[in-house]
């Protein structure tokens, strides 16, 4: 396979920095990805920043009907022209995209080689659509996939770590060395992949106010759950948190990165009726 430094080359471009755009052509590594989505042949798969096309290929080998989406005019123009069997290349934002729709299929897998800065977006964008998305692999900053696949008690457990836990198992499953880019990034990189769970770990009675809950948990990540919480005043006064925290089993002098999803479910499920402001997700 042609290394992404003689396919830019060819086509006179340069990776953009401001975008994010670190290739990956190490055939070893992208044939591990490709594997650890385990596609079915005419199994639908949509590939996020394909860039130059080179796990794309992989992907494509499969069997699997691959959606390349793409945000990048000149990549655009490179996976056009390149035109790999099997790819159908989609224009946009993948920190925006509707899996499911731009693949045209109810249920979905996703994979990517995602720049650091939309790490987040699309993340929560995949929990969003969960009942859609099946399994997901993405190529991200090592430190960011060893926060989402922590444990309890650890130092890196985090918001995302327990919003996607409740519906997904992760796994740190490949490190990439950053000389394995071209360019290379600053810091090493890893390999997340997401399982979608039969059903969530706990049951909860609003997602909007588990969001708001483990949110206000870890705002003030040093101080006890109850002082942490109670950032959030949607949520309830001190004493209805308190009265919530005993009710759901959980000593209110914990930290946040002490608690399972299963215990954070508990906790909402205790604050009783969802009230309207509670309702709506933090960020409306």
């Amino acid at each position: 396979m042609e290394s992404p430094r003689d396919i830019l080359k060819r086509h006179g471009l340069r990776a953009k920095y401001s975008w994010g755009q670190n290739f990956l052509g190490d055939e070893d590594a992208l044939e591990a990805i490709a594997d650890a989505l385990n596609l079915r042949a005419d199994e639908p798969v949509v590939e996020l920043g394909p860039g130059l096309g080179h796990l794309t290929r992989f992907l494509a080998a499969t069997g699997a009907r691959v959606t390349a989406v793409e945000r990048d005019r000149d990549m655009v123009m490179v996976l056009e022209k390149e035109a790999i069997p099997g790819v159908r290349v989609v224009s946009g934002n993948a920190a925006t995209v509707d899996f499911a729709q731009v693949a045209g299929a109810p249920d979905v897998a996703v994979a990517g080689n995602l720049p650091y800065h939309l790490t987040s977006p699309i993340l929560f964008r995949v929990l969003e659509q969960r009942a859609h998305v099946s399994r997901a692999v993405f190529t991200l900053q090592k430190e960011v996939v060893e926060r989402l696949a922590a444990v309890p008690g650890n130092r890196d457990y985090g918001l995302l770590t327990v919003l996607l836990g409740m519906h997904y198992d992760a796994e740190n499953v490949l490190t990439l060395e950053a000389w394995r880019f071209h360019p290379p990034p600053k810091v090493d990189s890893a390999v997340l992949r997401l399982t979608r769970r039969e059903a969530p770990r706990a049951p909860i009675l609003d997602e909007a106010r588990f969001t708001r809950v483990v949110k206000a948990s870890f705002a003030h990540r040093r101080k006890t759950l109850i002082n942490s919480i109670k950032s959030d005043p949607t949520l309830g006064t001190t004493e209805t948190l308190i009265a919530a925290l005993e009710a759901a089993g959980v000593d209110p002098q914990r930290r946040a990165e002490t608690l399972a999803p299963e215990e954070f479910a508990a906790i909402e499920r205790a604050l009783g009726p969802v009230t309207a402001a509670q309702a709506k997700t933090p960020e409306e």
